[in-house]
């Protein structure tokens, strides 16, 4: 099957997916430093629609300014030549010595304001390239022993701080969403809020959780052991899933990084069935690494080979859903009748109770008997996902 990625697609990249040189805690660089200009030109000649950075992917951590605007106006004119968005940007809170022991919670009062500062400064460059997501990745904040930290005051800092940023946002005006990533381990031994689940409930003891969401990424919640399609499900539900990181994984292990569908297979292809059918409008952004044996050809076709897989799964999705055969083995398992309300309308608590249909003459022993297809329902998902349906 030929398929094509178009700009309508929303397919986004970050600057340290391509630009990755492939260092890894046992080996140095594979591969030269990517230029940033480069890369929105080499996108945008894949078909990307946008592309994401931190603010030291893009100028060099502990620049000046005039060094900075230089990068800036370079990357600006980039963007005007090939019509590439700037949809998403973030912060490096993680790569440099000051945070080895966090950002936001860092138990030295100094280090967390010059946080702050480092973040509101890129959400000014956000804003003005256009940025509508700012995610917060806190793979620093966490210990690798108990003794370390005084966890409710930590949450009180970290409150403190998307807080913080919440009130800038609307203090200046921009008009910007936060969008919190959640991550089990790695860098630290345990990161707070691991998971898309830890994510939502923080955000609910927010000052401004309007404006935050969550920026979950499949193999941080795979790491987990964790199904990534319910969490996204959740975070649909409620109203939360401000921006996704698509990569592949396979298991509970290391963050693999891997590419969109490379993993868990047919995850992916539920994934993205719901994704284009459970109300989601936001980009289809690939956080994923090169892999370290890669040349410099190499980057560039992985980077076509995660748009291609999600068009392919796509693809998969929707003649999984036109499937006749899928219709009727759905409503077999009655999987329409879960969106029917258990109580009728206007019924009361007291009405359920005097409706003796509804235990005393319910037959639980009928009811236990019943199939529900479910090993017919999935098998026609999986011969849809292999082409053999």
């Amino acid at each position: 099957m030929v398929v094509q990625p178009r700009r309508e697609d929303r397919f986004s990249f970050g600057l340290w997916t391509v630009g990755w040189q492939a260092v890894d805690p046992f080996g140095g660089a594979t591969r030269a430093p990517l230029d940033p200009v480069e890369a929105v030109h080499k996108l945008s000649e894949l078909g990307a629609w946008g592309v994401t950075f931190h603010d030291d992917d893009l100028i060099p951590f502990g620049s000046n300014d005039s060094t900075r605007e230089e990068h800036i106006k370079r990357f600006r004119a980039a963007l005007d030549d090939t019509g590439l968005a700037v949809p998403m940007a973030t912060t490096n809170l993680f790569g440099q010595p000051v945070f080895k022991e966090g950002a936001l919670t860092n138990n030295d009062r100094d280090i967390r304001r010059y946080a702050l500062r480092k973040v509101m400064r890129n959400m000014d460059l956000a804003a003005e390239l256009g940025a509508s997501t700012y995610v917060l990745w806190g793979g620093r904040e966490g210990s690798e022993t108990d003794a370390a930290k005084d966890v409710r005051a930590a949450y009180d800092r970290y409150r403190e701080g998307i807080d913080t940023l919440a009130q800038y946002v609307l203090d200046q005006g921009y008009e910007l969403r936060l969008a919190l990533e959640p991550k089990p381990n790695e860098p630290r031994g345990d990161i707070f809020l691991p998971t898309i689940g830890h994510a939502l409930a923080f955000i609910s003891q927010l000052e401004h959780h309007e404006l935050v969401g969550v920026n979950p990424e499949v193999g941080h919640e795979q790491m987990a052991g964790l199904n990534f399609v319910h969490g996204i499900g959740q975070a649909l539900w409620q109203g939360k899933l401000f921006h996704i990181d698509l990569n592949g994984q396979r298991g509970p292990r290391y963050d693999q990084d891997l590419i969109f569908g490379h993993g868990d297979v047919l995850s992916a292809f539920f994934l993205v069935d719901l994704l284009e059918h459970g109300g989601y409008d936001g980009p289809r952004h690939f956080d994923y690494k090169p892999l370290r044996t890669e040349d410099a050809e190499g980057v560039w076709a992985s980077a076509e080979a995660n748009m291609r897989s999600y068009l392919l799964l796509r693809e998969r999705a929707r003649a999984y859903r036109a499937d006749p055969r899928v219709q009727e083995a759905l409503a077999a398992s009655r999987v329409p009748e879960l969106a029917t309300p258990t109580l009728s309308p206007g019924e009361t608590p007291a009405d359920l109770r005097a409706d003796r249909t509804a235990f005393e003459g319910f037959d639980p022993e009928a009811a236990g008997r019943r199939g529900y297809g479910y090993a017919a329902l999935s098998q026609l998902a999986f011969e849809h996902l292999v082409g053999a349906a």
